[in-house]
């Protein structure tokens, strides 16, 4: 298969963890003979720098253009520590998005055998965790109408949902929990919520489709508080833009590190495979990062393709370096850690 990708990188360590996957996906391509054509644009904090917008028309065309974008990372502390900034790396994120067409992101949390001991849950909460959160990404209150009034005393911000942008993102979940183990779980404050109460009307008038489906509705504090008692009593979950924000980064260090968490956002006709960590600033250019979420979304991308193989291969991969020990610091608990490259150039050997 021939291959067009576009290469996002982006900030801080983003850049380092994308050469990785890069390399495990070149390796990949060699294995199973494919042929893969990278295609790097600027997004984020550094095409701020460069032509003055975190998300360009020329980086738009790229990904446009190409069978999916693999990215890395946006955010810079010169924009996080400056309230006044009129353009900030996050806005390109959320520009991207819409402009794509990214409605549904697809974040799984999953464990590794090797390292139940290193989540902060005890061994017997998490044993068995394999579940995916499908969040609404293109709407809801980050795309709502806000502003400011009474001379900048009072702030705004208006959560807004349509009937047919819950009924895209609920197809997509009960289709993907009829592939698992068909049960679904609509995640809500439908006590409070006007547009809650949208999500679950829409949901409850789509069980008629999908009878094999089991679907539970709960509310987002109810479902918080059990992400860290019971995990593992849960599938497939859908749920609006913000609740996902937060709950899947709660659910994300089940594993035992945000390093290890791949994910994706799709739309109709474009799909973005991204780690779910941030830029990490800190960590720039000192060859610490953990790349094996990018890694991880590389598998991702090939699965998403239909190449199932060329995903299991990797996973197969990281799983011989988690049980080796051959880890980046954040994972090795004190002992021998290896650098962000040496862990992709064992990765990459190893497929």
């Amino acid at each position: 298969m021939k291959l067009k990708i576009a290469l996002l990188a982006g900030d801080g360590i983003g850049p380092e963890v994308i050469d990785q996957a890069v390399k495990v996906s070149d390796a990949i391509a060699t294995k199973f003979n494919h042929e893969i054509t990278w295609n790097p644009a600027l997004t984020g904090a550094a095409a701020i720098d460069a032509v003055g917008e975190p998300y360009p028309d020329a980086t738009h065309d790229i990904c446009v253009a190409s069978d999916a974008v693999l990215f890395g990372a946006i955010g810079h502390p010169k924009y996080d520590n400056d309230p006044s900034a009129t353009v900030r790396p996050e806005q390109g994120l959320l520009k991207m998005r819409k402009k794509l067409g990214l409605f549904a992101n697809v974040r799984p949390t999953f464990t590794f055998p090797s390292l139940l001991d290193k989540s902060p849950l005890k061994r017997e909460r998490i044993e068995g965790t394999d579940l995916v959160f499908l969040r609404e990404l293109t709407g809801g209150i980050y795309f709502g109408e806000k502003g400011r009034r009474d001379e900048g005393e009072t702030a705004f911000d208006n959560c807004v949902y349509t009937r047919a942008e819950v009924q895209r993102l609920a197809v997509k979940g009960f289709e993907l929990a009829m592939t698992r183990s068909k049960k679904l779980c609509c995640v809500d404050k439908a006590n409070v919520l006007e547009t809650s109460r949208l999500w679950r009307e829409t949901v409850q008038a789509m069980e008629k489709d999908y009878p094999e489906v089991e679907v539970s509705y709960e509310f987002v504090d109810a479902v918080a508080m059990r992400l860290v008692q019971w995990p593992n009593s849960y599938d497939v979950l859908i749920t609006e833009n913000l609740f996902g924000d937060i709950l899947t980064d709660e659910a994300s260090v089940i594993s035992g590190s945000m390093g290890l968490m791949p994910s994706a956002s799709v739309g109709t006709e474009n799909a973005l495979f991204e780690p779910i960590h941030g830029s990490y600033p800190q960590a720039t250019g000192l060859n610490i990062a953990n790349p094996m979420a990018t890694v991880l979304s590389a598998a991702m991308m090939f699965e998403n393709f239909g190449l199932q193989e060329e995903g299991k291969a990797i996973r197969a991969a990281v799983n011989k370096a988690l049980d080796a020990g051959f880890v980046t610091e954040d994972l090795a608990d004190g002992g021998k850690s290896y650098g962000t490259k040496e862990v992709g150039d064992w990765l990459a050997a190893n497929i």
